[in-house]
């Protein structure tokens, strides 16, 4: 063998390991803090175990205690009620700001809109839903105060079971969209300008250049927000957690806000463990729907 062939191989040798240093970080951080909880999650869910006590392994106890919980249905109910307000309002609004921002401004006027609306989405989850608690509160708060000022009754948002959900999702989608806008704004900017030339040439307005060149165009983009929105809407916590805890009844207790009562209030971690093993198996199927339905409408 040639001392050239060699050389060659030994320098894609070399690059092979960095990439694998490069890699490793992630991988390990992977590992340690996404595969490691998934395994132990497991393994407690096959234990009764009170975290005072050393466990007592019970097999798939907790596993039929799911299907013999008379809550578990409408608490995954009003989780998947939340996830269809919020994930249609975070990605037509986020789409909507996109496109306006899109549009032909000032560059220092479309950077402060981007600041503003994605601010809020760096703040803490916490800190945002102390600040709406505030803002709904039935006495104090400005909403209601404006409202007032238009001849509008005072509303129960934290305390009724039809105004509840709809606070904590202006909670979430106030900030979160930021993000949304965003990730749209990348796609649309990716997307060669050629087109829509082309399209201003045949006579294309406004409204068919979105419909049938930024839209099409952009269908990756919303396939990945769709997918994340989805999975995140399923494991909202903080605000029902702060703004209601779950209430009034279980009007806004999600499932992750019931996992962690049972956990954490109840101390029965086999039962909670279940309950997230369950949650990982809906996340797991609705992603695999959403890859399957996207071969019919994503273009690459």
């Amino acid at each position: 063998m040639s001392p050239k062939v060699m050389t060659y191989k030994a320098m894609k040798r070399r690059e092979m390991w960095t990439a694998y240093a490069f890699i490793l970080p992630t991988f390990i951080g992977f590992v340690i803090f996404i595969v490691g909880p998934m395994l132990a999650s497991f393994a407690i869910s096959l234990f009764d175990w009170n975290m005072l006590t050393p466990p007592r392994y019970i097999g798939l106890a907790n596993f039929e205690q799911l299907f013999r919980d008379g809550r578990i249905g409408s608490v995954y109910l009003t989780t998947f009620k939340l996830a269809l307000m919020i994930v249609p309002m975070n990605m037509a609004l986020g789409l909507g700001l996109a496109v306006l921002i899109d549009r032909k401004m000032p560059g220092i006027l479309r950077n402060f809109f981007k600041t503003s609306f994605f601010f809020p989405f760096v703040v803490s989850a916490v800190a945002v839903s102390i600040i709406w608690t505030f803002m709904f509160h039935r006495d104090l708060g400005p909403i209601n105060y404006f409202l007032g000022l238009l001849g509008i009754d005072r509303i129960p948002w934290l305390n009724s079971s039809i105004y509840s959900p709809i606070a904590i999702m202006i909670a979430d989608v106030w900030r979160n969209v930021g993000f949304y806008v965003l990730v749209f704004l990348g796609g649309m900017q990716a997307i060669p300008r050629d087109f829509y030339e082309a399209a201003e040439v045949d006579g294309a307005d406004s409204w068919k250049q979105f419909r049938y060149i930024t839209l099409p165009l952009l269908s990756p983009t919303v396939l990945f927000l769709s997918v994340i929105s989805v999975i995140g809407a399923l494991q909202i916590f903080e605000q029902p957690q702060i703004l209601t805890n779950g209430g009034p009844g279980d009007a806004t207790r999600t499932i992750v806000l019931y996992l962690y009562e049972q956990g954490f209030r109840f101390f029965d971690m086999g039962y909670a463990s279940a309950i997230a093993i369950s949650l990982f198996a809906i996340i797991l199927i609705l992603t695999a729907i959403q890859f399957r339905l996207s071969r019919r409408w994503v273009f690459y």
